[in-house]
């Protein structure tokens, strides 16, 4: 009898300290704020529409990297009938996203993930910027 008010109590211990930072925050209604994203002003609309580049962008760049590298497709037509060039660098840093700090780094850091290995093999927006100024 007596394990059983033990077990119990340790077990609400525990889930009152593994709750702790739900319910703190629910009682302070508190939330995280989302990031202020800089959106380009000069590109009129995404590859894709913004709720699955929100949920999905990665997908769609692993999906562009394996079409142009191991197919060699490096034409993509989007979901609005327009034809991009399947580029991290060239469609969406070089013609709409060209602040990766204020666009790719705010949300990546909010979110708490990684770049991932993106940077291994193409440019930061800065330097795509410079070569193409003479």
């Amino acid at each position: 009898m007596r394990e059983r008010v033990l077990i119990f109590g340790g077990l609400a211990v525990f889930l009152i300290l593994f709750t702790y930072p739900l319910w703190h925050a629910a009682a302070l209604g508190t939330q995280a704020k989302q990031p202020q994203l800089q959106l380009p002003a000069q590109a009129k609309e995404c590859v894709a529409p913004l709720p699955y580049m929100r949920a999905a962008h990665m997908r769609l760049l692993i999906e562009w990297r394996e079409n142009a590298v191991r197919q060699g497709v490096r034409q993509i037509h989007a979901a609005n009938g327009k034809s991009y060039d399947a580029s991290l660098t060239r469609t969406c840093l070089g013609e709409c996203h060209t602040n990766k700090a204020e666009f790719c780094d705010r949300c990546h850091t909010y979110a708490g993930v990684s770049a991932l290995y993106c940077w291994d093999c193409h440019n930061k927006p800065q330097l795509v910027a410079a070569r193409r100024t003479p």
